[in-house]
C-alpha cells in the first residue's frame, strides 16, 4: 500500500482511502517554473502509482497565472493532464483529498499534504523552454532527486539523465530480441517497496540500475522489469523497440 508522507504531521500516512474508494489530487502550481513543474510532476507520480494500485483518481489544478504555458510544459515532460480547478463542482463524494504542492506555499484546506522541495536551474540563464529540448532527460533528471530535497539542476546532470536514459531505451531495444521472461518476484518486490514508501523514485531507479547489469539476470526479464517500471516512470524507455539502429 502506498503511503506518503503528510506535511501537516510530518507523519506518512495511506494515500488510498480506507474503503478503496476515490482519491482527489489537487495540484497547486505557480506559475512557469522548474519548482511548478516539479509539483506537478510529483502529482502525475502520484496518480500513476494510484492508478497500478487500483485506486480511482480524480484530479485537478489550481495555477493563478501561466497556466495554459505551464500545461504545455508539463505535456512535454509526459505529465497527464489535470482539469482546472475553476471548472470542477464540488461534492462528488471522494474518500480522501491529497494535496501536492510547493514546501514553501501554506497548506491548503483539509486533506493530506505532500510537499515538493524548489528546483531551480544553476547552468546560468537557461529558461524552461529551453530546459524542455530534451523532456526526457529533464525528467528523469528531477526524479533522481528526492522530493523532500532542493533540486539543483545543471548541464552536467542533464547530460548525465540523458545518457542513462538512451542506455536504457538502447538496452530495452536489445533484451526485447529474447525470450520474454516474468518480472523476477524479488525484483518486483524491491520496485513496489520503493515506490510505495513516500513515491521514492531515486529507490525505484536504483533497482532499475541493479537490474541492468545483474549478471545472472535473463534479458527478457531485464526487458519485462523495464517496462513495468516505466509504466510508473513514463521515460518512454521502449522507445527504441524496433529501430534497426
Amino acid at each position: 500500500m502506498l503511503r506518503i508522507l503528510d506535511a501537516r504531521t510530518g507523519e506518512p500516512v495511506p494515500a488510498t482511502p480506507a474503503r478503496r474508494g476515490l482519491t482527489r489530487v489537487e495540484v497547486h502550481a505557480g506559475g512557469l517554473d522548474l519548482t511548478a513543474l516539479r509539483v506537478l510532476l510529483t502529482a502525475d507520480l502520484l496518480v500513476r502509482a494510484l492508478e497500478l494500485g487500483g485506486t480511482p483518481v480524480w484530479t485537478m489544478l489550481t495555477a493563478p497565472r501561466e497556466q495554459a504555458e505551464l500545461g504545455t510544459a508539463a505535456a512535454a515532460l509526459s505529465i497527464r493532464p489535470f482539469e482546472d480547478s475553476r471548472d470542477v463542482a464540488s461534492g462528488l463524494g471522494e474518500a480522501q483529498v491529497v494535496h501536492v504542492r510547493a514546501a514553501t506555499e501554506e497548506p491548503p484546506g483539509a486533506g493530506v499534504v505532500v510537499a515538493v522541495a524548489p528546483a531551480g536551474w544553476d547552468g546560468g540563464g537557461e529558461d524552461v523552454p529551453g530546459l524542455l529540448a530534451d523532456p526526457g532527460a529533464l525528467r528523469l533528471a528531477l526524479l533522481s532527486v528526492p522530493r523532500g530535497e532542493p533540486a539543483a539542476l545543471d548541464a552536467a546532470a542533464l547530460e548525465e539523465a540523458a545518457r542513462t536514459a538512451a542506455e536504457w531505451r538502447t538496452g530495452v531495444a536489445r533484451w526485447a530480441n529474447q525470450p520474454s521472461r516474468p518480472v523476477p518476484d524479488e525484483v518486483r518486490s524491491r520496485l513496489r517497496a520503493a515506490w510505495d514508501d513516500d513515491l521514492d523514485l531515486p529507490g525505484v531507479l536504483a533497482v532499475l540500475r541493479d537490474v541492468a547489469y545483474a549478471p545472472d539476470l535473463p534479458d527478457g526479464a531485464r526487458f519485462e522489469t523495464f517496462l513495468y517500471a516505466d509504466r510508473l516512470l513514463a521515460l518512454d524507455l521502449a522507445g527504441e523497440l524496433g529501430n534497426p539502429g
